[in-house]
């Protein structure tokens, strides 16, 4: 019996119920979000370019870990925003079961892969403000490598332990999932079978995940603010303290749309909670990252400068020979 109900469910897939269920606001959210995405889109491409064609960025840890952040966050916003944007301008809501799941299994890496790349970058400001004379040698390209890698591999797994765990779930009752993108939450919720075992495995897996990571980060910060605060004059404090600033404005953004979202049972979860904190580490948090880290970034003005200038002489070439 349960057989027939997991194929019934895969034939059937599930209807996502979007951002609104008036139609007429589609047109009004459409360009707004489409306008939203395509900066997160332009601005976080523009990173990754920039710094893998400039091996002095590359090289250097900070922007090695930026370049593997804004890659999370491009697929994080792509992995939903586009099918939210469909069901706006079309009302074609409807997404197949395996596409759910893959869905939720590329929603899962990319938001482990910002957990572990926001640590591994706390801990980059840790050793630099730390132990300024062994920053080189701790944070070596082979660390750096072995530390974006790992953020990867842990993540890709994440993902494999949830869907196989959302799989083994019956769906015989309503298909429709208050949300914009498959997401863990509704689809607990929609399931007919005994979810508690799911639900404990889920919720204890996830909190570690998410805690574990954000504990290292507030323990980097705490030996920051140690150091920082033995610095005799004002200015020491502030190049100390600009150097973290756009880490933990990303940290604040990121962390503060999902704690109060997914450490909790899935009975206490609110449609309209989960779709504000959605919208915000998918659309706007990756939005924001290329300007967070590029407005007082004097490396990336640089790397932006060379790029036009190159792109005006070949331009101007290209108008010589003609």
């Amino acid at each position: 019996m349960e057989t027939g109900q997991d194929n019934q469910t895969s034939v059937a897939g599930f209807i996502l119920l979007g951002l609104s269920s008036a139609p007429e606001f589609g047109g009004l959210l459409f360009p707004i979000f489409l306008s939203m995405y395509l900066v997160s889109l332009l601005g976080n491409l523009l990173i990754i370019f920039l710094i893998s064609s400039n091996s002095s960025l590359f090289y250097a840890p900070m922007y090695f870990f930026l370049s593997h952040l804004s890659l999370a966050d491009l697929g994080f916003s792509s992995n939903a925003v586009p099918k939210m944007l469909h069901i706006l301008v079309s009302q074609s809501n409807t997404i197949s079961y395996n596409g759910c799941l893959a869905q939720l299994y590329f929603f899962v890496v990319f938001c482990t892969t910002d957990n572990f790349l926001l640590a591994s970058m706390a801990y980059d400001r840790y050793v630099a403000v730390c132990h300024p004379l062994h920053y080189t040698t701790i944070m070596s390209y082979k660390r750096c490598l072995l530390l974006a890698s790992g953020s990867w591999l842990l993540s890709f797994s994440q993902g494999i332990l949830y869907v196989s765990t959302i799989s083994k779930l019956s769906f015989c009752g309503s298909r429709e999932i208050p949300h914009f993108f498959c997401d863990m939450h509704p689809l607990l919720k929609l399931s007919c079978s005994d979810t508690s075992s799911a639900e404990t495995l889920l919720m204890i897996e996830g909190t570690a995940t998410m805690l574990g990571p954000l504990t290292l980060i507030l323990l980097s910060y705490l030996f920051i603010l140690s150091v920082v605060l033995k610095v005799p004059s004002a200015s020491g404090k502030y190049k100390a303290f600009s150097t973290c600033s756009t880490h933990l404005t990303t940290v604040a953004i990121f962390y503060g749309s999902l704690m109060g979202t997914y450490i909790r049972p899935s009975s206490t979860y609110s449609g309209s909670r989960l779709k504000v904190a959605s919208i915000f580490y998918t659309v706007v948090t990756p939005m924001l990252n290329p300007f967070i880290y590029s407005l007082r970034n004097t490396e990336m003005h640089e790397a932006m400068r060379r790029l036009l200038r190159l792109w005006f002489q070949r331009t101007r070439g290209i108008e010589d020979m003609r």
